[in-house]
């Protein structure tokens, strides 16, 4: 009998930020129960490296106090994913502002300045 590989749709780093993504934003919506600072929190994606070490974790907002609770419970929630996934390791989570969603907001307050500058 053959063996069959599974063939998935995409490359398994895309199958691994997915499930990073999953579960790092569950993490943080249950600890923001518990550290108000890390309340309202969305999870934008994770892109990890790819000798699998490191993710990268977008957040639609980041600001120093948030950033800082993070940082705080960052061992936590790389528990979390070590918890929760097969991965070899667990990689080492960083934090950052999603550039997408900055850049669209800086769009859209531009368009509201030439709005008010046109009435």
């Amino acid at each position: 009998m053959a063996h069959s590989s599974s063939h998935h749709p995409y490359p398994r780093s895309a199958r691994v930020n997915q499930i990073l993504r999953e579960v790092i934003s569950e993490e943080i919506l249950r600890l923001g129960d518990v550290d108000e600072r890390l309340g309202f929190l969305t999870v934008t994606g994770v892109e990890i490296t790819a000798d699998m070490r490191q993710a990268m974790v977008y957040l639609d907002s980041l600001d120093e106090e948030r950033a800082a609770a993070l940082e705080e419970r960052r061992a936590q929630i790389q528990g979390s994913v070590n918890a929760q996934t097969r991965l070899k390791r667990t990689p080492r989570l960083s934090f950052m502002a999603d550039p997408a969603i900055a850049s669209g907001n800086a769009v859209e307050d531009a368009l509201r300045r030439q709005r008010h500058d046109d009435d």
